[in-house]
């Protein structure tokens, strides 16, 4: 019972996420502007959406990284 209760608990201290998950791999294609860094990213048919540390999404032309659009997120209350 002991071994057991001591498996489990191994168990779940390697299991269970320790720190926040990596941010997205973009493909090597797709460069962000400096001091941008990829929160999450989604991939759409010839385009991709980068949600930024900095609040804001990129939409970003999936073949040449160009960026497209930009959409900053406002957070205020109305």
């Amino acid at each position: 019972m002991i071994v057991g209760l001591i498996t489990l608990i191994a168990l779940l201290v390697t299991r269970l996420p320790g720190t926040a998950p990596p941010a997205p791999v973009l493909p090597a294609r797709i460069t962000l502007p400096d001091g941008e860094r990829a929160r999450a990213a989604t991939f759409g048919n010839g385009w991709i959406a980068v949600v930024t540390e900095n609040d804001e999404i990129l939409i970003l032309d999936a073949r040449t990284g160009e960026l497209r659009q930009r959409i900053r997120i406002d957070l205020t209350d109305r």
